[in-house]
């Protein structure tokens, strides 16, 4: 049929946190011989628990750019986030030792028989930073107040075992 366009639309939804993004773009052909004439129009809007807007925008773009657009939004959203809080707050999920150096105090409350959580809540740190690092300063973070046991390989053979060649 002469005269017809074809619009074609995409939807994502997304939950993160506390937080629901809705992603929406939409293709505008644009009419002509030219790729570069066709646009893309992408709606991004995002709702609180509450339902309390987050983010309302829109942007149009041309569709030729729209992936070097996604990089460089992609990149500075990145380093943004990762820069710390003007206002000294603290991410709600973010316990206050994360990131910071790990001390003897772990392998030390862990051998002594306490809990991950009673540690966690001890060093500011979350219960998975806790399991995660036990091993690697030799706690068995099955079996509380207890060390790993030696790898096969750096076990002592006993002597007169028979293992001689």
């Amino acid at each position: 049929m002469p005269g017809m366009n074809i619009i074609e639309e995409h939807r994502s939804t997304l939950r993160a946190g506390d937080t629901t993004f809705s992603i929406e773009v939409t293709a505008v052909p644009g009419g002509g011989r030219d790729a570069l004439a066709d646009r893309l129009v992408i709606r991004v809007g995002a709702a609180g628990s509450e339902g309390e807007p987050v983010a309302d925008s829109q942007i149009e773009v041309a569709a030729g750019a729209a992936a070097t657009l996604g990089s460089v939004l992609s990149e500075t959203l990145r380093h943004h986030a990762a820069l710390p809080d003007p206002g000294g707050r603290r991410g709600r999920d973010r316990p206050a030792g994360q990131g910071k150096p790990w001390t003897p105090e772990l392998e030390r409350r862990w051998i002594a028989g306490e809990s991950v959580a009673d540690i966690a809540r001890e060093l500011a740190r979350s219960p998975g930073g806790i399991r995660a690092r036990l091993p690697r300063v030799g706690c068995d973070p099955e079996r509380r107040g207890e060390y790993l046991p030696d790898p096969p390989s750096m076990r002592a053979v006993p002597e007169g075992s028979g293992d001689a060649a």
